[in-house]
């Protein structure tokens, strides 16, 4: 059975953890000015997403070195 694809807002929060940011502060001042999120909410949906097949099959590159990113937190602690 095929699966639903990402909504826009989930594709929003992929297509945001894809870029640079300058400096301390810019990533938090984009998700509140272009997804309308506070940085919490954000990185609850962000950890959602890292669990989800369909955002690994949207967008795998990023979903994968996320992952990697959050194991290694993990095991640091």
């Amino acid at each position: 059975m095929e699966q639903e694809p990402l909504n826009p807002g989930e594709q929003a929060v992929l297509a945001l953890e894809r870029r640079g940011f300058p400096g301390p502060g810019a990533k938090e001042r984009a998700i509140r000015e272009e997804l309308g999120l506070a940085p919490v909410r954000y990185y609850q949906l962000l950890n959602a997403l890292l669990d989800d097949q369909r955002a690994l099959a949207h967008d795998p590159v990023t979903v994968n070195r996320l992952r990697r990113i959050r194991e290694s937190r993990r095991a640091e602690r």
